[in-house]
Order: C-alpha cells, then structure tokens, then sequence
C-alpha cells in the first residue's frame, strides 16, 4: 500500500503563493481570525446603535421612495471599506426595516427573538454545518434528534414518533400532505409506490379537510401534490371560528357517499386571524371512525407546549398523526426555526431517496443518522442550534410565560375595545391576536363601503407614520383590521397610543368622505 505525505505550512515545499493571496483574507478560517472579529464587531456595533436610535417600528417609506436608492448601486463594483460598506447598507437597509422588536408592532405573526437565538445564529453561520447528513455536521445532527424527542415529548406521542426541522409551515404543512397521500395509497394499493408510478388514478377522489380558517398552505400543498384546489373541502367555522366538529362529520360523510375518499382532516391549533384552535378530540373522534390522517397545524398555538398555564388548550394534540411547529412563532426565534413530527416514524420514508455520494443505503444499514432520511431539503442550515441554546439558557418555563403574558394582553386589549364604541370587536382572543374595526356605529350609520375604505385607509396611514404596524383582513367580505400579539415588553399604554392614532385618522377619513360628498367604495 503506498504512503503520503502531508505538508505542514511551515514545510519547505509548501506554496504560499495563494494564502499570501489577499483574496483569501475573506475566508474564515484560522488565519483570518481578526476580520473575523473586526466583522463581527462592526456588525454589533452597527445594529446596536440602529436598535438604540429607533423611536418606532417603522420609517414610513415607501416601496417607490426606496427603490430610488437602489438605482446607483453598482454590484460589479466593491465598495472600499467595510465602513463604506456598512454605511450603505444602513442607508439601503437598517434605516427602513420593519422591526418585531418594538413594543407597537403589533401586526403580523413575528416574535421578538432572544438573545441566546442570536448567539446561536453567529456560532451556526461560522461553522456552517449541514444538517443533512452525519458527515458534515457531527454534533449538529444529535442536538437536532434530541430537540425533535423533547419536542415530541411536549406533543405527548408515543415514543415510535419521529419529526424534521423544516424552513417553516407551508412546508411542514406540505410534508403532512404529502404523508397522507401516501399512507392513503398503501392502504388502498398495498405496494404501490407514488414515487415510482405517479399518483394512482383512485388519487382524483381524495379529498382534504380543514375550516374555512386554516392556512391558505393546505390548498398550496394540494395543489403541489397533485390533487388540486378542488380536492379541498372547506368547513364552517362556529362562532369562535374554531372548525365545527358537527360540520365536518357532514362533510366527510357527503364525500363518502358520492364516492370520494377521505384523505386527511387539517386542523388547526391557533388559526392567523382569529388564533382559534379547532375542537382536537371531537376531530381526532371523526378521524378515528372514518381512518382518516389527522394533522394539527399548530405553527402558531405551539407556543402553548410550553405554557404553565394554558397547556390543556392542545389537549388531543397528542392523537395527530402528524403536527407542525413553528418555534419561530411563539418560541422568540428567528425565522427560520420550525419543525414536522410524524406520530409513526415509518411514515417519513415517503420523503426517503439514498444517493451513493450523500446517504447510501450501507450508511442507514450501519446506523449513521443522515437526517436528508427524512426531509424534503438537502443541504439545511443548523437551525436546531437556535432552539437548543434557548433552551439551555432560558429554559421551557420562561418561555412559556412570555407565550402566556403576550395571551394575557391580548384578552386585556380586547375588553378595553369592547368599551369603546367606536371599535367593533368580532371575537374574544383564544392566543394573542383580535380582530376588529373602526366603526362609529349608530351615531354615524356608515354603510359598508365606506367603513371598508376607512379601515384600509387607517391601516394605509399608520404604516406610513411607521409610529406602529397593525396587519387587516377579510372576514365575511369586509375589511377588518388586526392586532398579533407577541412582544413581552408590548403594554396596555401603547395599545393605547396605537388606538388614538386608529381614531385620529378613522375620523380624518370620514371627514374627507363628508367633504367630498360621495361614499367610497372599494
């Protein structure tokens, strides 16, 4: 057997020419290791002073007015320093980001994230592991197993569970999907494989279950699977939006009897708009009796895993075949962080495909743990790690009480609004988010269009102070406007600041509909 040599930089037969190079100077490795802190620390100190120097949520620019600044950047050409750099990037970026972080973004579903999670990002950017298989993330592979088993441990499956970190919900949404249809296959055609003969034509009579409130992902993933739209059945809600169990047994029954097949039922543990949870044991009840998948999407209400005090609001979790989370959302990381867990690890073989230069199949045969076993991505970020220092360093407990503090408020916002008469509140907050409009009732009898005018000219013009940011809505065809709840440090007084400027410009709008003399419609 021949022998080699390995050259040690000091050898005399080393060339030097390229790491004398000064392009190697921006690579990370040990010998650049002062870039790496001069970088580092500029990158603090540069978003330090913006956080310290932000007054509001917002800048209030506009799409056209920043899109100017873009027009004089030339990316053929680098910059000369990296305080030229940085300078621009403050002027193009940092200037006019949306920040989650200030008490009055109250808008879409972005948590403020904490510190241990940034820690983790730089550490997990540096080394830049891939997740994917055992031989270019070591470590990273077992923190990711271990943070699935605790999670699963939070769901209450059984221990023959397995789970996936994932970029965020659409794709977990899109991995439960795609597990039904193909445990629906085998059940159907024992040994027929989708992967290698395409959907079985019994396929067009599937059909997908989920409320009228679920996430617009279950009809995407329909769609991307095969089905179509029209394979998903919508169901009513009740007067909670939650999704009406009495409905559903309807529904799937009328499928059943005009030949279609049952393939999943969707869910949903803390719905966008309403954050409602959908009835999980009268649901699991119906999918039991018709053997139908049942999949929790709670990329929103998982927060409550970790809850003192609210925890039994996912009682029946623990019977799904599939759930997704989204730490992301209610666990204060940074996007993305989420994951999918099958209650049968068997099932995650659908997403199984071995490639002699990445996980043959003599690797599983000698139990090495490649996690692209089990996940629709390849190379994946170490995102696991987010998750894991929080939870080291905060621990379960605390988080849970910030997911707590922010449902609380939201049940204290709502019943201040209620009291107002010119606030319009259509639910009582399940998690942390009320929706409502402006609606100066009976003192003005506005008719619809106009009242849908002046809550998007509302929300049009708060963005545009950028002093906070409300999301809106549809319910029932009209316009509504929406408080998400998930900053801590978010209190009744700025509530109130933000339902001051809601009426300043709700009452300016109507003032110039009266001036106009007409009533908008939109």
């Amino acid at each position: 057997m021949g022998t080699f040599e390995v050259f040690e930089p000091n050898h005399p037969e080393f060339d030097q020419t390229e790491t004398d190079n000064k392009q190697h100077n921006f690579i990370f490795n040990r010998e650049n290791l002062a870039q790496y802190r001069e970088y580092l620390t500029a990158g603090v100190d540069i978003v330090s002073q913006t956080i310290q120097d932000k007054s509001k949520p917002f800048s209030g620019v506009t799409p056209h007015e920043l899109a100017e600044k873009f027009a004089a950047v030339d990316l053929d050409t680098p910059l000369s320093s990296l305080t030229d750099t940085l300078d621009e990037l403050k002027e193009l970026y940092l200037n006019d980001a949306v920040y989650f972080h200030h008490p009055k973004y109250v808008g879409h579903l972005n948590c403020p994230v904490a510190y241990p999670s940034l820690l983790a990002e730089q550490i997990l950017t540096a080394v830049n592991s891939s997740v994917d298989t055992w031989d270019q993330s070591a470590g990273g592979t077992l923190i990711e197993q271990s943070l699935i088993d605790w999670s699963i441990k939070q769901i209450g499956m059984g221990k023959n569970a397995d789970g996936i970190f994932t970029s965020g919900g659409t794709q977990s949404n899109l991995m439960a999907m795609l597990l039904a249809r193909d445990a629906l296959v085998e059940r159907l055609k024992p040994g027929y494989s989708t992967k290698e003969r395409g959907l079985p034509e019994e396929a067009k009579r599937f059909r997908i279950f989920t409320s009228q409130a679920s996430h617009f992902s279950v009809q995407k993933s329909a769609a991307l699977l095969g089905l179509g739209y029209d394979a998903v059945v919508s169901v009513e809600t009740d007067d909670l939006f939650k999704m009406d169990a009495e409905q559903l047994h309807q529904k799937v029954l009328h499928a059943i009897e005009n030949g279609f097949i049952p393939m999943a039922v969707v869910a949903t543990a803390g719905t966008t708009d309403f954050g409602s949870i959908d009835p999980l044991n009268a649901i699991a009840d119906i999918c039991s009796y018709y053997n139908t998948w049942f999949h929790v999407d709670a990329a929103y209400g998982c927060g409550l895993l970790a809850s003192p005090t609210r925890r039994e609001k996912l009682n029946g979790i623990e019977r799904a075949d599939s759930v997704t989370v989204d730490y992301h959302k209610s666990f204060l990381q940074p996007v993305s962080c989420s994951a999918f867990f099958a209650n049968n690890k068997k099932h995650l073989e659908v997403v199984t495909h071995h490639a002699d230069y990445l996980n043959p199949l003599c690797a599983k045969q000698e139990g090495t743990p490649n996690l692209v076993n089990k996940s629709l991505q390849t190379t994946r970020r170490f995102d696991a790690l987010k998750m894991w220092l929080t939870l080291r360093i905060m621990g379960k407990d605390q988080i849970g009480q910030i997911f707590d503090e922010v449902c609380a408020l939201a049940r204290d916002v709502s019943k201040v609004f209620v009291q107002d008469r010119d606030i319009e509140v259509i639910h009582e907050p399940e998690l942390s988010t009320l929706v409502f409009r402006f609606n100066p009732g009976p003192k003005l009898s506005l008719p619809e269009s106009d009242l849908d005018h002046i809550n998007v000219y509302i929300r049009r013009e708060i963005f545009r102070t950028g002093e906070a940011v409300i999301s809106a809505t549809k319910v029932d065809g009209k316009r509504f406007l929406k408080f998400t709840l998930l900053n801590p440090t978010t209190e009744l007084h700025h509530i109130e600041d933000v339902l001051g400027m809601i009426k300043h410009f709700g009452y300016q709008c109507i003032d110039s509909l009266k001036t106009s003399n007409v009533s908008a419609s939109i």
